[in-house]
């Protein structure tokens, strides 16, 4: 009689699923996505909404919020449109927050999963690399690089991600550390599967929970980043952002305070916004809070 063997079906749609619910049942987590996904609609859509350049002067100025329906957040000292400024920032904020984030996540993940699967001296290496990226403080570093070259998105972008990278790389190697040992990667490296399968499509997937939730939180700071520099008059000054609305702003809030209130809220709310949103990923995607649950 011939022996059949009997292979068990895959757990991971099952855990899926059960992240999925976990994820849904949090209205703090679900309010967030909703929101996020507004807000990123508003950014595609800018073009569309605002079609006029949101620097140029449209009324005459210091109109407040409400005073006149064709621009129903006011205006500014120059008479240029505040909601055109908001929507046009929210353009610019989402895509330097992603796109850092992406960046930084990438450096990370590279930096980290091979310090955590290699181990001795390459660890060693690759840390004391880490350490130099986290030594100075991180606005202060970020405000040498984007001083050092050329103000425009794409220098504060790559600033941001060098001086977010390391977050993500202490986060990969300890993960690619933990897992390195596991019966799983035993059984791969006696099959013979070479160091690149391994890691890419071994460890990788196991790692990744704790990189999502990391990756929101990285959008936020690098929002909260380009916003700071905004303010400082570092960043593109031929782009309306956050930051530089309130940079504009901050000499008229006795005045006008709205000029710095709008952008500001708006900033605070996405901020919010991802952070729960991490935080929901978090208790959805972690083993044990699931468990605890």
């Amino acid at each position: 009689m011939t022996d059949v063997l009997v292979i068990p079906p895959a757990r991971a749609p099952v855990r899926q699923n059960r992240a999925l619910r976990s994820f849904l049942r949090n209205p703090a987590g679900s309010i967030s996505l909703v929101f996020l996904l507004v807000v990123t609609a508003l950014a595609v859509a800018a073009p569309y909404l605002y079609p006029e350049d949101p620097l140029s002067m449209v009324a005459r100025p210091f109109l407040w919020p409400g005073q006149n329906p064709a621009y129903p957040l006011g205006t500014d000292s120059l008479g240029r449109d505040v909601a055109a400024g908001v929507v046009w920032g929210t353009r610019v904020s989402l895509l330097v927050g992603f796109a850092a984030m992406l960046l930084g996540i990438t450096i990370g993940l590279i930096v980290g999963a091979l310090a955590g699967y290699f181990g001795g001296r390459t660890d060693d290496l690759l840390v004391k690399f880490i350490e130099i990226f986290q030594t100075p403080p991180n606005f202060v570093l970020l405000v040498v690089l984007v001083a050092i070259a050329q103000p425009a998105l794409s220098t504060v972008i790559v600033a941001i991600a060098l001086v977010t990278w390391p977050t993500a790389a202490r986060l990969v190697r300890a993960e690619f550390r933990a897992l390195r040992e596991k019966d799983f990667v035993r059984a791969a490296r006696a099959l013979g599967y070479g160091h690149a399968r391994i890691i890419l499509r071994e460890i990788l997937p196991n790692a990744l929970p704790p990189l999502i939730v990391t990756a929101s939180v990285l959008v936020a700071t690098a929002i909260l980043m380009e916003s700071a520099l905004s303010f400082l008059g570092l960043s593109d000054p031929n782009v309306v952002s956050w930051g530089s609305m309130i940079g504009q702003g901050r000499e008229l809030l006795r005045t006008a305070w709205y000029l710095s209130a709008v952008p500001g809220v708006a900033i605070v709310l996405t901020v919010l916004a991802l952070n729960f949103l991490g935080d929901a990923l978090n208790d959805a995607l972690n083993p044990r809070v699931a468990a605890e649950r």
